[in-house]
């Protein structure tokens, strides 16, 4: 009886995923946020991490210059861990080129 040797599958190798890479243009970057802003509304941690996407993909030092901020506490306030002011994301919002638009919600009081 011969002895078959098993061979390894070979291993995938896999990258992260970066979002920012793909935002290129504006009406590209106003969809993702409108995405988070319909689909979660209530995940304020989301949406700043999605302004922390748009803010890298258009190069956070110059977001932060045109925001008034450092880019060290652009980072931080866009963060996982971040909690920024609404000030501070009006400010990014401004800075990135988007609006928040208000619309009534059915049903709702």
């Amino acid at each position: 009886m011969t002895k078959t040797l098993s061979k390894k599958p070979a291993r995938t190798k896999t990258s992260g995923y970066d979002v920012s890479e793909h935002l290129r243009t504006p009406e590209e970057m106003a969809a993702y946020l409108d995405a988070w802003l319909e689909e979660a509304p209530e995940d304020a941690a989301g949406i700043a991490r999605a302004l922390g996407d748009i803010a890298r993909a258009k190069g956070m030092s110059q977001v932060a210059k045109d925001a008034g901020l450092s880019r060290e506490s652009l980072y931080r306030a866009l963060s996982d861990e971040g909690n920024p002011s609404f000030a501070t994301v009006l400010k990014v919002a401004k800075a990135l080129g988007v609006r928040f638009h208000a619309q009534a919600v059915p049903g709702a009081a």
